[in-house]
């Protein structure tokens, strides 16, 4: 009876090691699932751009107000530096002739919705809506097709970049944060900004920062001693043929 009672006790010891073995490899099984979703089947917009010519982008939201965006105009012209422009619809409608002296200097523009709203939370036709009425509205004052997008927030999922690809544009995010939104001074704007420049870079800053058009000649001048060149996003990123890396990165498929 003795033996028994010790049998039985080894063989269920033995029955929990095996489900404890089956448990944790199906639990490394799941993980190792999860994280191939996340990092092969997310779709994701640009962040930047693997380039070895040191060109760089420089871009700026369009949202709320222009008081300091003659400014912003001026330093561009004066440092020779095209820029890209994302504005919203209601902006756009509000200060066209803001819009045409953007447009005519040069700069490139592109949407950054209708509304404003959190993307992510929109169905498939109202992100449709977003992007082909506030597209229209920029081609109706410039002339020219919107081939950009920058979702609002930097907020996105998979169905916003799916369903912008489908309208034929290119979803657009940054890898260097200006914070000029938070009003910080015109140094610590330029100190953030040039601190975390690489080749291919895409750098965000908001055309009614308070401080942003003083941060500039700044940036221009510590951002060319040291070699980049600054062109359009629409000249920065690949067209076609191209793969986008985990991190957002963008990659001609011919690199290595």
């Amino acid at each position: 009876m003795r033996f028994l009672i010790l049998r039985l006790r080894v063989l269920a010891v033995a029955a929990a090691l095996v489900l404890l073995v089956t448990l944790g490899a199906f639990s490394a099984k799941a993980a190792g699932a999860a994280e191939v979703y996340w990092s092969g089947a997310r779709s994701l917009p640009i962040y930047s751009v693997e380039r070895s010519d040191n060109k760089i982008a420089i871009s700026f939201d369009c949202a709320w107000g222009v008081e300091h965006t003659d400014a912003i105009l001026e330093h561009l012209s004066a440092a020779k530096v095209r820029a890209t422009f994302f504005t919203v619809q209601f902006w756009a409608e509000r200060y066209p002739e803001y819009l045409k002296k953007i447009d005519e200097a040069g700069h490139e523009v592109g949407t950054h919705s209708a509304t404003h709203s959190y993307m992510s939370r929109l169905g498939e036709s109202e992100i449709r809506a977003e992007l082909e009425s506030s597209s229209a509205a920029i081609t109706k004052v410039t002339g020219k097709p919107v081939v950009l997008f920058r979702p609002p927030y930097g907020d996105y999922d998979n169905l916003l970049i799916d369903t912008t690809r489908a309208l034929g544009l290119y979803p657009i995010q940054w890898d260097v944060d200006s914070l000029d939104w938070k009003d910080l001074s015109a140094a610590d704007i330029a100190d953030r900004i040039v601190a975390r420049v690489k080749s291919g870079s895409i750098i965000l800053c908001h055309n009614n920062g308070l401080h942003t058009a003083e941060a500039l000649p700044i940036v221009f001048d510590a951002l060319r001693a040291r070699g980049f060149e600054f062109v359009p996003i629409g000249e920065l990123i690949y067209k076609e043929n191209y793969r986008i890396d985990p991190s957002g990165r963008q990659i001609a498929d011919n690199a290595a």
